[in-house]
């Protein structure tokens, strides 16, 4: 169940919705921030990782110029990064955005369990990552013997 944080997508129709709205305001040069993190957070739960590191970048520019104090738009701009960095396996990133949540909030439950999610990622992927490596090595290991059997052979 917890994999779903991680798997879910957003819908067509809502990221159509939010792209139309970003794009009308940007044409007008007034977007609010309210719409572009609507954007962001429909990006960083696309399908593709083209819209998820432009939703990643949306959310970077929002959590960077925040200047109201608002804790809560920091908190969600920091767990969404915190996702969309997983979701294309930016693992050591989207560490760094738990824990930087975690300092400021040590209990939020949502945020610990997406960190323990990307920890569990990594590991997977880490020992997928070595099993994919060892095959490789013993495959070439037994074409390099077979070579130098037949080698042999034909002296």
């Amino acid at each position: 169940m917890e994999d779903d944080i991680l798997n879910e997508t957003v819908s067509s129709e809502d990221l159509k919705k939010f792209e139309r709205a970003y794009h009308t305001e940007l044409t007008e040069a007034r977007v609010t921030r309210e719409t572009q993190f609507n954007y962001a957070w429909c990006l960083v739960r696309s399908r593709y990782s083209a819209d998820i590191r432009k939703g990643i970048m949306l959310l970077e520019e929002l959590f960077k110029t925040e200047e109201s104090g608002d804790d809560s738009a920091k908190r969600d701009y920091l767990y969404y990064l915190a996702m969309g960095n997983a979701r294309i396996k930016e693992y050591s990133t989207a560490l760094q955005y738990t824990r930087s949540f975690l300092q400021v909030e040590p209990g939020n439950q949502q945020v610990a369990t997406l960190e323990a999610l990307i920890k569990k990622k990594m590991e997977i992927e880490g020992l997928k990552g070595m099993a994919l490596a060892g095959g490789v090595a013993i495959a070439i290991g037994g074409i390099l013997g077979l070579g130098f059997a037949l080698a042999k052979g034909k002296r």
